[in-house]
């Protein structure tokens, strides 16, 4: 349901959306519909968004906002995400209301999982 004034739709860089798009179907079970070549949308994922081809990345030391996606098992995410193929930029480590890691994708987009 859309609500006035609240986040509605994120729409994030890749550099290779075929190899981003997989990335996230494997680290996340992640689904995709793609409208063209250089555009593709996630779905029930917790907000609407897509993929779309850029030759840029997402990384926090470079000004980008920080998309953070839950997880109850933080260790098992980990583990999928490196099988996957993404590299982990900060291991788990706690912080005030639980614990997370970051990682690149193989766009080179930072993310980050957390738990409690």
């Amino acid at each position: 349901m859309n609500h006035h004034h609240q986040i509605n739709y994120l729409e994030i860089p890749t550099k290779d959306l075929n190899a981003t798009k997989s990335f996230f179907e494997k680290a996340f079970g992640w689904t995709f519909l793609d409208y063209g070549p250089e555009y593709s949308c996630f779905l029930n994922v917790g907000i609407d968004g897509g993929f779309f081809l850029a030759p840029t990345a997402s990384v926090t030391d470079q000004g980008a906002a920080l998309i953070v996606l839950y997880s109850s098992d933080l260790e098992e995410s980990l583990a999928k995400v490196e099988l996957a193929g993404g590299i982990i930029i900060k291991p788990v480590f706690e912080f005030p209301g639980g614990r997370r890691f970051q990682f690149l994708d193989p766009a080179g987009n930072e993310y980050a999982v957390w738990s409690e």
